[in-house]
Formats: structure tokens, C-alpha cells, sequence
């Protein structure tokens, strides 16, 4: 069962979609003129929603556009 409560990570509660690290150099790059930054981490764009039983829940915005919160 989804706790609709207890969730306030950066996750999205339909797609278990969470954050990515991006932005890495390989090691060519870093040995370079260049200033290699390290790498980013990237979250996903979640936004609050309700849902048909009357719950808020954050939802990414590619759940949200496909009305996959309605199921829940």
C-alpha cells in the first residue's frame, strides 16, 4: 500500500521516479585547460496532486499528464 502520508522525498509516488547524477567528465576532459565542475544531481519535477480518493500526492508531471494519479 502507498503511504500518502509519510511521503516527502524527492520521489514520485506512481513511478518511483527519483534523482539522477548528470554532468559527469570523462577523464580526457578533466586533464584538459578546461574547468571540469564534478558531477550534478538532477531531480525530477514533481508536483502536487490529488488524487480520486481525495489524497495529496507528489507526482512527476509526465504521471500527472497521463492521469496515472486518477488510478490511484
Amino acid at each position: 500500500m502507498i503511504s500518502f502520508l509519510t511521503n516527502m522525498t524527492k520521489r514520485c509516488l506512481i513511478c518511483d521516479k527519483g534523482s539522477l547524477m548528470g554532468g559527469g567528465y570523462s577523464n580526457r576532459t578533466r586533464a584538459t585547460k578546461f574547468n571540469p565542475t564534478g558531477a550534478r544531481r538532477r531531480y525530477p519535477n514533481l508536483q502536487w496532486t490529488k488524487t480520486n480518493s481525495g489524497f495529496r500526492i507528489r507526482a512527476c508531471t509526465r504521471c500527472i499528464k497521463a492521469n496515472k494519479q486518477l488510478a490511484i
